[in-house]
């Protein structure tokens, strides 16, 4: 039975540094961390939890769709 601390824990989990040192998730390395704790959400789910629920995090993505990318940033200074 899937627990709501769980979709925290795995948004986390999908956390990885890229090539220039930030912090970023994809919506699909998310999607599959949330399955492994047992919810079955949609991209477009994990999206909207990601933009309702994560201040810190903003959507940096360089194509259209669903698998967008959010990178952690600092609000005073940077990304």
């Amino acid at each position: 039975m899937p627990r709501r601390e769980d979709i925290e824990f795995a948004f986390r989990n999908a956390m990885e540094i890229d090539k220039s040192g930030r912090r970023v998730v994809t919506t699909s390395r998310f999607v599959e961390e949330l399955h492994a704790v047992n919810w079955m959400w949609t991209m477009r789910e994990a999206n909207r939890w990601i933009e309702l629920s994560v201040s810190t995090f903003k959507d940096v993505s360089t194509e259209e769709g669903e698998n967008r990318t959010f990178a952690l940033y600092n609000p005073n200074g940077g990304l």
